[in-house]
């Protein structure tokens, strides 16, 4: 078996420390013929759906890649930017901050980069990368505050199988979750306190997360537990009574039951009930992206308004604002705390040379 790594592989080069943080990802171009290779990846994953492989396969293939890529490249059509996807760009920019403050904090000993789940760039690529600057201890932070197997052990599934086909694997520390941080929370709460400054107050504040299948919690994946607890905390944080705020989920596909409330139906169902007025928050996403803009900040609210509602306002995510850096830096730091980039490569590289090494 050949190794990845070993054909510019240096006995000389210095070791480093190496930080990956990642996120789902997104197709290559709004168009049917990117969305289908990434759409496959996406929901070719167990982690994902988890359905036996065998009846999946025939669903997936059958159905759903005829029909479900041109309806999702309408929809990142019209969230696409002259810059690319949203959440590509948004990612690209919590990277170069979070690599800002690396450096100023421990030069040129950490190296960070970034990738993404499904799509480019792709996870392989990047710790490639890492390897190849000499990291030898890597700090992977996922970018979803609550944890999920979808998500988070996904992310970790596409880590471990690269790390099979390598000779040398790098120290581990895995970041599961941050769903009660304080300073995540702040972070949420200091966003909505500055669009009510702007806009003022709604009738009540919807804090919508993607579902997941209630199948999914029943067997025991801790996410719907850990969404409650940062609306909770969000709401002591705002000082909302129970009544100022809900939680709702989004974004199911298929027939079976998901994590309720649905937020699509209850945006139908508010006016009803006399809540003409709302404002949405999306904890679960640490950058704006298809699930956001278009679901929440479009569709969402012709439902609210076509049912009656006055006001619909969405909250955007933490993208790259100031307080989002620098909680997701005080995860890092924490995390590589107890490291350091060692100078073992002087007596490695001499003893390598010893036994015939060229480099």
């Amino acid at each position: 078996m050949k190794y990845k790594g070993t054909e510019n592989f240096s006995h000389n080069q210095p070791d480093k420390l190496g930080v990956l943080i990642t996120n789902l990802g997104t197709p290559d171009s709004p168009t049917s013929s990117a969305l289908r290779p990434y759409l496959k990846q996406f929901l070719s994953d167990p982690r994902v759906v988890e359905v036996p492989r065998f009846i999946w396969w025939f669903i997936l293939n059958g159905v759903i890649l005829n029909i479900r890529p041109s309806r999702s490249a309408k929809a990142y059509a019209s969230v696409w930017t002259e810059e690319g996807s949203p959440l590509l760009t948004i990612t690209k920019a919590q990277h170069s901050a979070l690599a800002k403050r690396c450096e100023a904090e421990y030069g040129d000993d950490v190296i960070v980069d970034f990738a993404m789940r499904y799509g480019n760039p792709s996870i392989d690529e990047a710790i490639d990368r890492l390897m190849a600057k000499g990291a030898r201890k890597v700090v992977v932070l996922p970018l979803y505050p609550q944890y999920c197997a979808s998500t988070t052990a996904s992310t970790f599934d596409a880590i471990a199988r690269d790390f099979t086909s390598r000779r040398w694997i790098p120290e581990l520390r895995f970041i599961t979750q941050y769903h009660d941080n304080p300073a995540y929370i702040e972070a949420l709460a200091e966003k909505v306190r500055a669009h009510w400054d702007k806009h003022g107050r709604a009738d009540k504040l919807l804090m919508s997360y993607h579902g997941i299948p209630k199948r999914y919690l029943l067997n025991g994946d801790p996410y719907h537990c850990q969404c409650y607890k940062t609306s909770r905390l969000l709401a002591e944080a705002l000082s909302l009574n129970d009544d100022d705020y809900m939680t709702t989920f989004q974004s199911r596909f298929g027939r079976e039951e998901w994590l309720q409330p649905y937020t699509d139906e209850t945006m139908k169902a508010l006016p009803a009930n006399g809540v003409t007025a709302v404002q949405v928050i999306c904890p679960g996403f640490s950058a704006d992206c298809l699930e956001t803009i278009e679901e929440i900040g479009e569709e969402n609210r012709e439902y609210f308004m076509h049912a009656g509602g006055k006001r619909y306002e969405y909250i955007e995510a933490l993208n790259s604002d100031k307080n989002h850096i620098d909680m997701l830096f005080s995860l890092i730091k924490q995390n590589l705390y107890g490291w350091s980039a060692t100078q073992e490569n002087t007596e490695r590289a001499e003893r390598a040379r010893q036994l015939g090494a060229k480099q």
